[in-house]
């Protein structure tokens, strides 16, 4: 009895070993700065950091209290302000924790809080250096709230992991001759669970994050497509979870679901991640029924360059119960995280709370972070959608250090500088821009004057008008008949620019703008049929509309591309009109018009299956002369069948160079730029990234090419929900190696079946989701070649309907592969009409 009596008190002594370690882990210590009172904020007691406490000590210093008005409650009424370093020390932790500092600006005795400068340290691990409350508060980059003008109705919390720990010193050090100031400090146990060590990273393999040695600071933390969750609703942790609306490039690209019923964790190990209240709103891709169903929902968010990142996304599957419903692709940093992403099968089920991390870096030269999901079109989901209910960017450090200290500028100035030196830079660059205003409206009104004996300015003039001269793209006084252009540097070239025509000319060619004799609308204006020369040649006579300032700058722009470039399967510029303020090109005439409605949507004899794969040659060989045949080549950037012109010959042309740019230059891979196109043409990978190369052009042409095989619109919302996009449509034919299924009727019986089976493989390469796995124009040029090839010797083997073609036809074929090879390296030596290296296949 007596060996009874002793296990049972041993036992008891164990389990009271175990609630004292658990109590002592789960203790949270909340710290009320500068006063010796305690306050009672959202249920939980903080203490003043006078009051006596074993496990909290403040450090002697030349600290004092403050006490303000803040109208945020009485956590922010008082602060511990320091001029000396400031210590904070506690004792009796076990374990991982997050901690907290709580700043809030308001007017301290005899100091200006815009001046305020500090570091903090916790445990040898650098928080934060020369930091400015107010400043960061203006950066909003993480947790500020209040809507006045005040300084004091705002505040600021910066939060930070720290693992394994068993007591915290905090040093807070102010900058020479500055100040800082605390208004609270919160230290709150973390769960063992909460963080991992291997992580993926992104588009590569696991790495370990060894957070034993090192510190996380929270960047940012979002409840996706629902509303701002406050500390009191995360009763775990006291987390705050923001809206994720203003961090969104497009907001209506996704749409807000909710689900409240039923919303569980997938896992133990998920339930101190988020709260229930994150799983239960989503963010789902918008309209996917429609239009453009390969584009991403994008957040983007500002973050401190040269530092490692956890990106953690947290998901809810609340629509769907059944696997690949919704299948989507993950990008970071524009790089692909993850594909074939179905969350209903990893969470295990509908309802159930998941999240993932993902790791990447970010250089130097970087201060942004993107996230984007978007439909994963090669997994065959029943659904081209994307969704997400949560987000969090979590810093982590290096070499002991999580502080970010602006750049200095050229002059050794920090780029955050005082109110006051930012005040008086303000003014002065204010009174230097009026000045330099002043003389730039005094010698453009001079300017201007001495243009009026020159310029017939009527009163009648469109009104909203601006001549070219002042966009930089003429200079008016123009007195030969080639012409002189200005680039936007201010330097004059000569260019080929052609004629130059008088308005009267103009009039008499087009009998005075007749709506008849109009062949195209856009955005710059109408394009005129016309007879120039005394009526001996035809041409297409473009008048630029005075109130459109997009036309304009793409008029602009086509003048500038098309003075430098000069190719057979490019429409020639004959010349130009700049008179009573009108912007008029002339050029050739294409007698036989777009190769649209040549395939659909007229009344125009179709064309054959020859015609259709030499106007394809065509229009690829002009692509790959402006792709190589200037410095840094050209990218059209709009490639459609309705600027693939065709002449009195069916010989295509490229046209329409309004929103072409410049390629990249040769240190670079792509160009920045916004995104221009048109539906159903335009490179995904483009659109994410905003990054645009020679291989959006590829894309955009292996649409043309399926558009030429099924000659039918590329977007027709009209038609069932898994054919309104022809891309995606095609290709899902032409992976089950059955694109004759869906070909053009009018083409039934009169192809070389080999030569449609590698035109789709071309097309279905040029389409590829990476632009990386897109063949160039050269290549695309080449193949081209061989499929022409191949129903040409189809067509001598006199091959008849629903025959195959034979092996001695196919022989022929291979035996002209050598010359065909040999044909189109020949042909990239010299154009012949500029003399410079290009590619005309």
């Amino acid at each position: 009895m007596e060996n009874v009596h002793m296990f049972i008190v041993v036992n008891l002594l164990v389990i009271l070993m175990f609630v004292g370690y658990g109590e002592a882990q789960s203790q949270s210590y909340l710290i009320n700065c500068g006063t010796n009172g305690s306050v009672m904020v959202d249920g939980r007691r903080w203490n003043g950091d006078l009051v006596s406490d074993n496990n909290v000590t403040l450090g002697s210093s030349t600290s004092s209290a403050a006490t303000g008005d803040s109208i945020l409650g009485p956590l922010y009424e008082t602060a511990r302000v320091f001029t000396d370093k400031l210590n904070y020390t506690i004792r009796g932790m076990q374990g991982n924790y997050f901690v907290r500092l709580h700043f809030c600006p308001f007017p301290f005795e005899d100091t200006n809080v815009n001046d305020s400068s500090f570091s903090v340290m916790a445990n040898g691990l650098k928080l934060v250096s020369e930091f400015n409350v107010p400043g960061e508060i203006s950066h909003a980059k993480f947790y500020v709230e209040g809507s006045s003008g005040n300084s004091s109705s705002m505040f600021l919390i910066r939060e930070y992991v720290l693992f394994d720990v068993d007591a915290l010193l905090l040093e807070f050090v102010p900058s020479k001759g500055s100040f800082g100031f605390v208004n609270a400090i919160e230290v709150v146990p973390v769960a063992d669970r909460l963080f991992v060590d291997l992580v993926g990273r992104v588009g590569g393999n696991e790495v370990n994050l060894n957070l034993n040695g090192r510190g996380i600071q929270t960047m940012y933390r979002l409840n996706v497509g629902g509303p701002e969750i406050k500390a009191n609703q995360d009763s775990e942790f006291w987390r705050m979870w923001e809206m994720d609306s203003s961090y969104m490039i497009t907001e209506n690209a996704g749409s807000m679901i909710k689900n409240s019923s039923n919303i569980t964790y997938a896992s133990s190990n998920d339930s101190s991640v988020a709260p229930l209240l994150v799983y239960e709103t989503a963010r789902a891709m918008f309209n996917t029924e429609v239009l453009e169903k390969r584009f991403n929902m994008s957040w983007k968010f500002e973050v401190d360059p040269d530092f490692d990142y956890l990106v953690r996304l947290h998901f809810c599957e609340l629509e769907y119960n059944k696997a690949n419903q919704r299948i989507f692709r993950i990008y970071i940093n524009n790089k692909t995280a993850a594909d074939n992403f179905d969350v209903l099968v990893r969470a295990g089920g509908k309802n159930k709370g998941y999240h993932h991390d993902f790791f990447d870096s970010v250089s130097s030269k970087i201060n942004t972070l993107w996230v984007q999901l978007g439909p994963d079109t090669a997994a065959g989901a029943s659904g081209t959608d994307a969704l997400l209910n949560g987000l969090e960017i979590f810093k982590l450090s290096r070499n002991a250090n999580l502080a970010y200290i602006e750049p200095f500028d050229s002059t050794g100035n920090s780029a955050s500088n005082s109110t006051s030196q930012r005040l008086l830079v303000g003014i002065i660059a204010g009174v230097a821009s009026v000045l330099v205003l002043a003389a730039i409206c005094t010698t453009l009104f001079c300017f201007c004057r001495t243009h009026r004996k020159e310029i017939n300015d009527t009163k009648e003039s469109a009104a909203g008008w601006r001549p070219l001269f002042l966009h930089g793209a003429f200079v008016s006084s123009l007195g030969n008949a080639k012409g002189v252009m200005q680039s936007t540097h201010g330097s004059t070239m000569p260019t080929r620019i052609g004629k130059r025509f008088t308005l009267a000319e103009i009039r008499a060619a087009t009998k005075s703008f007749d709506e008849a004799l109009v062949i195209g609308v856009g955005g710059f204006g109408k394009v005129y049929k016309g007879e120039i020369e005394d009526g001996g040649t035809l041409a297409a006579i473009k008048r630029a509309n005075p109130q459109s300032e997009q036309g304009l700058a793409e008029f602009e722009t086509e003048i500038e591309m098309l003075s430098k470039l000069r190719h057979r399967h490019l429409v020639s510029l004959i010349g130009f009109c700049e008179e009573q303020n009108e912007m008029i090109l002339v050029y050739e005439y294409m007698g036989n018009g777009t190769l649209r409605s040549h395939l659909f949507g007229s009344d125009l004899p179709p064309l054959n299956w020859k015609q259709r794969l030499e106007a394809c040659i065509g229009s690829a060989r002009g692509l790959h002369y402006l792709h190589t045949g200037a410095d840094r080549g050209i990218i059209h950037r709009d490639v459609k069948t309705t600027n693939i012109l065709l002449d009195d010959n069916f010989v295509a042309k490229m046209s329409d160079f309004g929103l072409s740019k410049t390629g990249p230059a040769w240190e670079h891979t792509h160009v920045s730029t916004a995104v221009k196109g048109s539906f159903g043409y335009l490179d995904p990978e483009y659109f994410r990234r905003q990054q645009l190369t020679e291989k959006s052009d590829v894309y955009s042409f292996g649409v043309v090419l399926f558009e030429v095989v099924c000659a039918r619109a590329v977007i027709n919302p009209t038609l069932p929900k898994d054919q309104i996009n022809l891309a995606e449509w095609a290709m899902r034919w032409q992976r089950q190696k059955s694109l004759e299924t869906i070909i053009d009727p009018r083409l039934k019986g009169s192809y070389c079946p080999e030569s449609l089976t590698k035109f789709g493989e071309i097309a279905e390469k040029c389409i590829a989701d990476d632009g990386k796995n897109r063949p160039t124009m050269g290549e695309v040029l080449w193949h081209l070649e061989y499929v022409l090839q191949l129903h040409e010797a189809w067509l001598r083997a006199g091959v008849t309907e629903n025959s195959v073609s034979s092996s001695q036809a196919l022989e022929d074929v291979e035996d002209d592969k050598e010359s065909i090879e040999g044909k189109v390296q020949g042909q990239q030596s010299v154009n012949e009409e500029t003399g410079r290296p290009q590619s005309d296949g």
